[in-house]
């Protein structure tokens, strides 16, 4: 939200105020605080009539320090708010004649008490942001009796700013207006379902507004040298997070507001659906079913979507007995093939629902000021909202879902949750403005709450479309409704890559795009990108998206990217334990090689984990412009060399992408190809990518439950690879693109075309290279 007019006028309808100086401080043992009023006071008398800012600083974690600003602090407190993970560091706090301080960790703030009010924020000496003049300001629009509180941090030469959430537009966020407020707005427009108000850059730390509301942000488009948001009413408070790199600024803001959960293993494996608006029955089902069996490509969990309910009744939690007349007699055949069950649910009752009369007599819906049930005729005729803060509503819905999982779902597909309403009264009195951005995280949490505890190992997964501050704590997400083209599936990268840059750890979209119109370039194409993201869904909205019924070369491509993902699983889990550290699966450029500035900007390319650079295609062409970081890596489909530092331009068949190695790196892949659970840790083969002299490279491997149970390495020295795997049944490993060896001391040998293969005769192996 703007609010100036140009450089020195304010907008017509505003008034603002700005802390003048600091006139007075006051210290505890965990606190700061800043007194600063809105003019220059110069004696005593001049204290009189007028406002003043306060300003208090403390640090609920180490290297992370709160500043809390408000006007008038007598506001009656409603919620509701974030769950923030608060500790109670240790701080140092000084006050000064010139200068007052709080420092946690290696961060610090610094208060001027000079002529001007400032705050800066440094770490190990060294200014991250500040707060200088006319930048904290009190706003005021008295036609509306509207108060906001507004901040302005500085962005310096060169400083590029990431995150917010899920959002389509570009990626790097200079130059835009960003409102953080959920909207079911497709995924081609500013509008964004899953917004969160926390940005980092390329300096290397974060700033989180911890507000349910709309949070307001201009991004060097107010001022163009600094990132302005404001919050409506007399307070806010935001939060300075600093690391010694990107991806620690990630882990710390998930140490406040929450770790992602770790989905089940199976959740990795090939997802199907139904469809939206097709028609389907058992006999439907058992088709696609059975069709990708015959196909021999891999099928883990089958997705009913909206129409597995009666039309109107959206949600009644019944099947519809037109089309399906033995629901539990289904699932059970569905199960006896192998696989997981999904179906699709919202947090709304349709009028026709027999549910609704039970909800309306209960007390169980969201209301108007006047106790009116809140309905309207947007998705379902006379749809009411389910209030969460009604513990006995949650109970209801929670046993309806229950049922299901008794009749073998195991999933819930959590859609919508965006569209709620701020003329409402909900159970516990919760503030309808500040509802409306976090009523998906009571949506989300009651349904992967209930799921957990309804699977006897405590695995949980949703696929989920909303989401707010902690939403990363129940995964799967997935990005909406995106458009059957390439500019969708690019914008649905950006988006993927922002969600990754905002503490969420996991994320999918809908393969072919959602919308009708999927040729079968654009299937093949996305299949690629969609096998090789963290999760991977078929869906769409009057299409079907088997992909015999686009052409047998995207069977192939399907078969072929679906095991290629299986067989990558011990990689793909260990990089999922990562995530719940709060490091994306999907990680932009730049998260993962800060120092290469040219990855700053690179939105059409990501990491797949730490060692596995993917480059989607975006045209009908097959051709492709992608940058690779220095060193030399290798095409893990193709075993060509790519050498880095540099951007190259290939044109690809719809069996190959680009799909990178990095050097110095270990690439696990399992015994298996046909599921997604299996025994990680047996018959492996290790993958070795160009080790420099010297260098060691290391791996891990988890069980299903992300418990660590082996480990391997692999050294370069002396003319000599050494390997050592502890507690794992290592089959092979292949030196890619290294032919010249001359003896395997306890192992035995085997050149390919794509490298020396070793055949380990225990867990170590050194093999000699021709002098």
């Amino acid at each position: 939200m703007k609010f100036l007019d140009g450089g020195w006028l304010v907008k017509e309808g505003y008034e603002v105020d700005y802390p003048a100086h600091v006139y007075a401080t006051r210290k505890t043992d965990k606190k700061l605080t800043v007194y600063a009023p809105f003019r220059h006071i110069a004696d005593k008398g001049g204290t009189l009539d007028g406002g003043m800012m306060t300003v208090e600083l403390s640090s609920p974690h180490e290297n992370i320090i709160g500043v809390k600003v408000y006007h008038h602090k007598g506001s009656v407190a409603v919620g509701p708010s974030f769950e923030l993970n608060k500790q109670n560091p240790s701080v140092e706090i000084t006050d000064g004649e010139t200068e007052a301080s709080l420092k946690s960790g290696a961060l610090s703030a610094h208060v001027k008490k000079g002529n001007q009010f400032e705050i800066s924020f440094e770490k190990d000496g060294e200014v991250l942001t500040s707060s200088k003049s006319r930048g904290q300001a009190y706003i005021r629009k008295p036609l509306e009796n509207q108060s906001y509180i507004s901040e302005q941090l500085t962005i310096d030469v060169g400083e590029l700013v990431y995150g917010l959430g899920e959002r389509f537009t570009s990626f790097v966020k200079n130059g835009q207006t960003v409102d953080i407020w959920n909207a079911d707005g497709g995924t081609g427009t500013e509008q964004a379902y899953k917004n969160i108000p926390f940005y980092m850059t390329n300096r290397g730390y974060g700033i989180f507004v911890n507000s349910p509301k709309k949070v307001s942000y201009e991004i060097g488009s107010e001022k163009v040298s600094r990132v302005q948001f404001s919050v409506p009413g007399e307070e806010m408070e935001y939060f300075i997070i600093a690391g010694d790199s990107m991806k620690e600024v990630l882990e710390n803001y998930t140490n406040l507001t929450g770790k992602p959960a770790l989905p089940p293993a199976w959740s990795f494996g090939l997802w199907m659906s139904t469809s939206f608006l097709t028609d389907y029955d058992e006999a439907t089902v058992n088709h696609f079913v059975d069709g990708m069996i015959d196909r021999d490509i891999p099928l883990e969990v089958f997705h009913f979507d909206c129409l597995w309910m009666e039309e109107y009744e959206w949600v009644n939690f019944e099947w519809d007995k037109r089309t399906f007349p033995e629901p539990q007699k289904m699932l059970t055949r569905l199960k006896e093939k192998g696989l997981k069950i999904c179906v699709w649910i919202n947090p709304y009752v349709g009028q026709k629902s027999p549910l609704f009369d039970e909800g309306m007599e209960k007390g169980y819906f969201i209301k108007r000021p006047n106790g009116d049930v809140w309905q309207w005729d947007k998705w379902q005729a006379g749809l009411a909202i389910i209030d969460f803060t009604n513990p006995e509503a949650v109970t209801w819905y929670q046993n309806h879902l229950a049922k299901l999982m008794d009749m073998g779902v195991d999933s819930f597909k959590t859609d919508f949750g965006e569209r709620i309403p701020v003329d409402a009264v909900y159970y516990d009195g919760s503030d309808p403005e500040r509802m409306h951005n976090y009523y998906t995280q009571l949506y989300n949490q009651i349904v992967f709450d209930l799921s957990k505890s309804k699977n006897e190992n405590n695995e949980a997964v949703v696929f989920a479309r909303s989401a707010t501050v902690g939403g990363q704590k129940f995964p799967v997400h997935w990005g909406g409704d995106s458009t059957s083209d390439y500019p969708s599936m690019a914008e649905s990268l950006r988006a993927g890559l922002s969600f990754g840059m905002s503490g969420f750890g996991y994320w999918s979209h809908d393969i072919g795009g959602f919308e009708e119109g999927c040729t079968p370039d654009l299937y093949k194409r996305w299949t690629q990108f969609g096998l090789l993201s963290s999760h991977s869904r078929y869906h769409g909205s009057k299409e079907y998206k088997v992909p015999w019924i686009y052409d047998e070369e995207a069977v192939d491509v399907t078969r072929s990217f679906t095991k290629l993902k299986l067989s990558l699983m011990p990689y793909l889990m260990n990089q999922a334990v990562v995530a719940t550290e709060g490091i994306p699966m999907m990680r932009s450029m730049v998260l993962e090689f800060p120092e290469d500035m040219t990855s700053h900007t690179l939105d059409r390319q990501f990491m797949l984990g730490d060692s596995l650079l993917v480059a989607p295609i975006f045209n009908d062409k097959g051709t492709v412009s992608y940058y690779v970081p220095e060193g030399t890596w290798t095409n893990y489909l193709t075993n060509e060399k790519i050498e880095g530092g540099k951007w190259h331009n290939e044109t690809h068949g719809y069996d190959r992408l680009p799909l990178l190695a990095r050097p110095n790196s270990i690439i696990v892949e399992g015994n298996q190809n046909t599921q997604a659970e299996y025994n990680y840790a047996e018959a492996v083969t290790l993958h070795v990518f160009e080790l420099s002299v010297g260098a060691i490279a290391k791996t891990r491997i988890v069980d299903r439950s992300g418990k660590v149970i082996g480990t391997a390495h692999v050294q370069f020295s002396e003319g000599a690879y050494t390997v050592n795997a502890e507690n794992i049944d290592v089959k092979a490993v292949l030196f890619h693109n290294v032919h010249d060896v001359d003896s395997v001391e306890s192992g035995k040998m085997e050149a390919t075309d794509l490298g020396t293969m070793v055949y380990l005769d225990g867990s170590e192996c050194k093999i000699q290279l021709t002098k």
